[in-house]
Parts: C-alpha cells; structure tokens; sequence
C-alpha cells in the first residue's frame, strides 16, 4: 500500500495549487490531508469520504480549498485557492478504511508530504 503525494511548490500570496494523493495496492474508505508547518504540530486541512463524497473542513481553509476524489485513477486531490503565507507548510496525504476523521492519530497510512511555500 503505498500513497504519493505531489504537486507542492513556491507561490505568490493569493496564487493555487493542486495537490494530488496517488493510491496504490488498495482503495481506502476515506482520505484526508493534514498539515505540517515548521516547529508546529500536524493539522488536519481536509476529508473526504469515497463513498457518499462528504467532504470536511478546517475551518482556516473552508472556501479556499477544495478535496475531491477521482475514482478511476484512485487519486485524490487538494484545490488549494486564495493561498496565504500561513498556509506555507509540508502537506501530508493519509487513507483509512472507515469513514474520514479529522485526527491524525486515526491514520495508518501516509504518504511522503510536499512543501508548499506561499511567499508575501
């Protein structure tokens, strides 16, 4: 089971990215992206749920980010718009098989994370 995770890189305040999750060896139930800034603790950005499709949200990305899923491909992805300086982090990809939640600790597999560096 392996999850690879890209499309991190250097942008502009106000500028996007779109970060993808590549699933291999299985499907999960859910999948999430969670957050590291340097000297901070890993946070959860966003989820989905494969079946259904519900999403969830951290609140300091709702409106700006979009999680949604790409069944063929078994890819998931991250839309992210409207990028702050804050945001600037190492974004991780994770999968489970149950229903998504918002706590790292409820992920067993992880994929490598990308830097995203959003300047001022």
């Amino acid at each position: 089971v392996q999850l690879q995770a890209s499309g991190g890189g250097l942008v502009q305040a106000g500028g996007s990215l779109r970060l993808s999750c590549a699933a291999s060896g299985r499907t999960f139930s859910s999948y999430a992206w969670f957050r590291q800034a340097a000297g901070k603790e890993r946070e959860f950005v966003a989820a989905i749920n494969w079946n259904g499709g519900a999403t969830y949200y951290a609140d300091s990305v709702k409106g700006r980010f979009t999680i949604s899923g790409d069944s063929a491909k078994n890819t998931v992805y991250l839309q992210m718009n409207s990028l702050k300086p804050e945001d600037t982090a190492v974004y991780y990809c994770a999968g489970r098989p149950y229903i998504a939640t918002m706590s790292p600790e409820d992920y067993k597999y992880w994929g490598q994370g990308t830097l995203v560096t959003v300047s001022s």
